[in-house]
C-alpha cells in the first residue's frame, strides 16, 4: 500500500479489532513455478498468543496449491469501505475518492494436526453459531461430532503468527470537521451508496476531531 501517515493504522490492538470484525479474509502466497495463488476463508485470531496470530483451515487441496507450510503468505482483512461523491464535501472544486479500512499480514503458516484441526473448526463454528437463538455447534449431538470427525480431514488447519504488517483507514481524516461530518450524514440517507457501516466507521476514526468540535460548541453532553 501507498504510504501515507495521515491514514496509517499500526497500532496491534486496532489491527485485531479489525480481524474481528472482519473475519473473512484473501489469503495470498506467491508459488514458485506456479506463481500468485489466492484462496478466501474466515479466520480466527489465537487470543492467547503473544502479537497477532490467526487461525483458520483450507479445503483440500488448496493446500497443495499453496504449499501450505512452506512458503509465506499475505492475508488481506478489508474492513468497511465505500464510494465517496465530490458533491457531499460541501465545496469545489473536488474529486471523488473511496474511503476503506484494511490490512495486509505477512507469515508463514504453521499445518497443525488432524486434532489441533478439529479443535480450530470446533472454535470457528462455536464463534459464529453462538450468536443465534439455535446455534447448531460441531459437537452438539453424537451425530454432529461423528460427522466432524470424519469431514475433518477434507480440511488442513493452520496456525498463522504475523511478522509483518500495514495497516490504512482512509476515513477523511485530512478533512475539516463540517466536511467529515457532511460525508458521513450522506452516508446514513437512502441512496445508492447509502453505506452505515462506513458511516459508523468514519465516525469512530474521527472522533477526535468530531468531539472537539462539540466541545468547543458546548453541545457535547
Amino acid at each position: 500500500m501507498r504510504h501515507n501517515p495521515v491514514y496509517a493504522l499500526e497500532e496491534i490492538a486496532a489491527i485485531k479489532d479489525l480481524i474481528r470484525a472482519n473475519p473473512w479474509c484473501t489469503f495470498i502466497t506467491h508459488v514458485p513455478g506456479s506463481g500468485l495463488v489466492a484462496s478466501h476463508y474466515p479466520v480466527l485470531l489465537d487470543e492467547d498468543a503473544e502479537g497477532i496470530v490467526l487461525l483458520s483451515h483450507m479445503g483440500r487441496p488448496d493446500e497443495e496449491r499453496h504449499r501450505l507450510g512452506t512458503e509465506e503468505m499475505l492475508v488481506i482483512i478489508q474492513g468497511p469501505h465505500g464510494y465517496i461523491s465530490p458533491g457531499w464535501y460541501g465545496y469545489r472544486p473536488n474529486v471523488p475518492t473511496w474511503n476503506f479500512t484494511t490490512a495486509h499480514l505477512w507469515g508463514t503458516p504453521e499445518v497443525l494436526s488432524d486434532a489441533e484441526n478439529l479443535d480450530v473448526l470446533d472454535r470457528l463454528v462455536t464463534h459464529f453459531e453462538s450468536a443465534l437463538p439455535d446455534p447448531h455447534l460441531l459437537h452438539a449431538t453424537s451425530g454432529n461430532s461423528e460427522y466432524a470427525h470424519r469431514i475433518v480431514k477434507g480440511t488442513v488447519g493452520f496456525r498463522l503468527p504475523v511478522v509483518r504488517m500495514e495497516g490504512k483507514e482512509k476515513m477523511n481524516q485530512d478533512k475539516a470537521p463540517e466536511t467529515i461530518r457532511s460525508i458521513i450524514d450522506h452516508l446514513e440517507l437512502p441512496g445508492p451508496y447509502s453505506n452505515p457501516a462506513l458511516a459508523a466507521r468514519m465516525r469512530q476514526a474521527n472522533a477526535s476531531v468530531l468531539h472537539d468540535v462539540l466541545d468547543e460548541l458546548g453541545l457535547d453532553g
